[in-house]
């Protein structure tokens, strides 16, 4: 009977080990794809896979602070990536970088190869510019389908699929994830408490003033939560390019919610990342975008900015342009002063430290 006992409590240890408090179990994370990152409490990794319409939480184990932030400066970071995975720079794509908040390593996500076939990696790096797998074969981690994901097929030359997430972020217990469905309102804002449970969607629908129109197909294409006077929002960019506060109160299952546009930053380009920070008492959104430089907006009161309901060209929040930043792909806030960016200035994909402007 003891050795009995002994038995069963060995296999519910071992239960608990592999469950874990979180719901995560251990095994090998099966994804599709490895697009959008973004990182949760205690060194949780969540990896938006477009493809599998899927967004994974993964355990990192990596909760160890430095003793102090370095900067980081990996040239020719891509070249790095492909000889690490044996095939050519021109056959690596870095879809997002992010900086877990409690080690400062990052973490990249990269498809090795291009079209249908290509490979997904995660990859780990930090201040000795040692570049290494990060394995996804036998982690702690769990998983939260998306429903009603657009279908698998080309339109104009792209994979509607590879549109079901755009963008992720983790906020106030919860994932928060961008991108389109197959609903009326194809442009959608999901989101999942965490630990995972059920997914609500919402259909988001803005004017677009450079358009002159209302818009409920084209998805959020980077987003940030930001809370404005005393509310809670996600600040949202999009293509041609709209910056829209949503607010995530409206955020319900099967709700429509309706965008405020605060600011049209210029047509012909589409917005690639952005982070929020303070300097010198004063709040700013830093914005990269793919043909109109790094924006830097003035974000004390995003309150104050009256909705664009009309046809109209630049307006609303005031920005700068940052005439140093060249050629800026992704961004992600290293701490309080500086700022990592992944940027092709040089010829070659560069990850590098900068202050924050």
């Amino acid at each position: 009977m003891r050795h009995l006992k002994l038995t069963i409590f060995a296999v519910l240890l071992t239960a608990t080990l592999a469950f874990g408090a979180s719901g995560l179990t251990a095994g090998k994370v099966e994804l599709k794809s490895a697009g959008a990152l973004a990182f949760g409490p205690d060194g949780i990794l969540f990896v938006g896979d477009a493809l599998g319409a899927s967004v994974f939480a993964i355990d990192t184990e990596d909760r160890t602070a430095p003793k102090s932030v370095e900067k980081i400066d990996i040239r020719g970071v891509n070249q790095k990536i492909a000889e690490l995975l044996g095939t050519a720079a021109d056959q690596i794509v870095i879809n997002d970088v992010a900086i877990n908040p409690i080690s400062k390593k990052v973490y990249i996500s990269v498809s090795r190869g291009r079209g249908p076939d290509a490979v997904p990696v995660i990859l780990r790096t930090d201040s000795t510019g040692k570049i290494a797998e990060f394995s996804t074969k036998n982690v702690r981690h769990s998983s939260a389908p998306l429903p009603n994901p657009p279908e698998s097929k080309e339109v104009r030359g792209r994979n509607q699929r590879l549109e079901a997430i755009t963008d992720l972020a983790y906020s106030d217990g919860r994932v928060f994830i961008a991108g389109l469905s197959n609903e009326e309102f194809a442009s959608n804002l999901r989101s999942i408490p965490y630990p995972f449970e059920k997914v609500t969607e919402s259909g988001i629908k803005i004017f677009h003033g450079a358009h002159g129109r209302f818009e409920t197909m084209s998805p959020v294409r980077t987003f940030l939560p930001y809370t404005i006077d005393n509310q809670k929002f996600l600040l949202a960019a999009y293509t041609c390019t709209p910056l829209v506060k949503i607010s995530i109160d409206e955020l319900k299952a099967g709700a429509k919610v309706k965008g405020t546009t605060i600011a049209e930053l210029g047509n012909r380009n589409s917005p690639l990342d952005m982070i929020a920070y303070k300097k010198d008492g004063h709040d700013f959104i830093l914005m990269a975008n793919s043909s109109r430089g790094v924006m830097k907006l003035q974000a004390d009161k995003l309150s104050s900015y009256q909705p664009i309901v009309k046809q109209t060209d630049v307006t609303g929040v005031p920005y700068e342009t940052i005439a140093t930043l060249k050629g800026v792909q992704q961004l992600d806030k290293l701490d309080d002063k500086n700022a990592l960016i992944l940027t092709d200035a040089s010829g070659s994909l560069d990850l590098v430290t900068i202050a924050l402007p």
